[in-house]
């Protein structure tokens, strides 16, 4: 067939749809007509077609559904449908016209956010040089080792390592922290670490060589003064030689407590007394006895009347009294305390013997 199927079932039902309108707008026509007609026979008969039209109309509708449900596959189970080849549309390039802007936009200022979120690369964590130079363990590590999620608590069971009320946000005063986990394919003298950071500054550390076992429950924890504990983000990070195994977070809210100054025994001195200025001792003067050198005795001879003659009496003149000579003595320089000055007395001059001239014989 020269005509596809398809393509005559569609125009059928094209061509019901116009005869059904064409048929309805008769009738309706042929009844107001006919209501303007005075004759009653010419009326009824205007009236009668106009129906008649109207009933045609569905008459048509109904064939037209018909011919659009079961007219196709009526006439394939005559006519098999035969494969088309159908052509691949090919693509034309059609010049386009570039138009020429005539106006030039004033540029705006456009409005910069104050802002920026810039996406931040999370480094892998790794062991600080000065922990790493702590090492002390011999065993090289089994890079199968395996540590659970850490849990962090501030009281647990000491015999089972069960944590007590855990949790990721702890109000101040925190006092203190464990960080719990399970184990497995552990050596013993591997060399492990814990590193405790707040908001990436390192505030405790502890590393060791490994003595728990192969498999178990560990934790490692933290118990610092309690004005340490400041608020903000802190997070725990384990390593197994220096292969970071696990971390954990957790948040401190609430302002650190004042640290109690502890009582100290306090050495008070007792103010001691200024010193009044004392008056300044003007130094006694001692006497010290100088010798004055006697002069040589000199026998005056004194004629005395004598039965026998004269006999010459020697008489002695007095030597001078000495005289005391006053060397002033330098005191020692006045200390705080008042000192009462001893006056030395002043030794108290010697007269020298006198001599006694033997006599001479007359």
């Amino acid at each position: 067939m020269s005509l596809e199927i398809h393509t005559a079932v569609q125009t059928a039902i094209v061509l019901a749809l116009i005869g059904i309108l064409l048929l309805i707008w008769g009738g309706i026509r042929s009844i107001r007509n006919a209501r303007t007609l005075k004759f009653f026979r010419m009326r009824r008969d205007r009236m009668v077609r106009g129906w008649r039209m109207l009933f045609f109309a569905i008459v048509l509708g109904g064939i037209a559904l018909i011919i659009r449900l079961y007219a196709e596959p009526v006439a394939f189970t005559y006519f098999p449908p035969t494969a088309t080849n159908t052509t691949s549309p090919t693509t034309t390039l059609t010049p386009t016209i570039t138009l020429t802007p005539t106006i030039t936009l004033t540029p705006t200022i456009t409005l910069t956010p104050a802002v920026t979120d810039t996406p931040t690369v999370t480094p892998t964590p790794h062991v600080p040089l000065a922990i790493e130079s702590r090492f002390e363990g011999t065993i090289t590590p089994a890079p199968e080792a395996a540590f659970s999620n850490l849990i962090f608590t501030q009281q647990i069971d000491e015999s089972t390592y069960q944590p007590i009320n855990p949790g990721t946000i702890f109000q101040n005063p925190v006092g203190h922290m464990y960080a719990l986990f399970s184990y497995d394919r552990m050596i013993d003298g591997a060399q492990w670490s814990a590193l405790w950071y707040r908001t990436g500054e390192l505030v405790h550390f502890e590393t060791e060589p490994w003595d728990g076992g192969t498999g178990g429950f560990g934790f490692t924890d933290w118990n610092p003064a309690p004005q340490e504990w400041l608020p903000g983000e802190y997070e725990v990070q384990i390593f197994v030689g220096l292969d970071w195994k696990v971390s954990g977070t957790f948040t401190v809210e609430g302002e650190a407590p004042t640290p109690v100054p502890s009582p100290t025994a306090t050495v008070t001195q007792t103010p001691q007394p200024t010193p009044t200025p004392s008056p300044t001792i003007t130094p006694t003067p001692s006497a010290t006895t100088t010798r004055t050198p006697l002069p040589s005795s000199t026998p005056t001879f004194t004629p005395h009347p004598s039965a026998t003659g004269l006999t010459p009496t020697a008489t002695f003149t007095r030597q001078p009294t000495a005289t005391a000579t006053i060397t002033p003595t330098k005191w020692p320089t006045a200390t705080p305390v008042t000192l009462t000055p001893t006056i030395t007395r002043h030794p108290t001059a010697t007269n020298p013997p006198t001599p006694t001239a033997p006599s001479p014989t007359p």
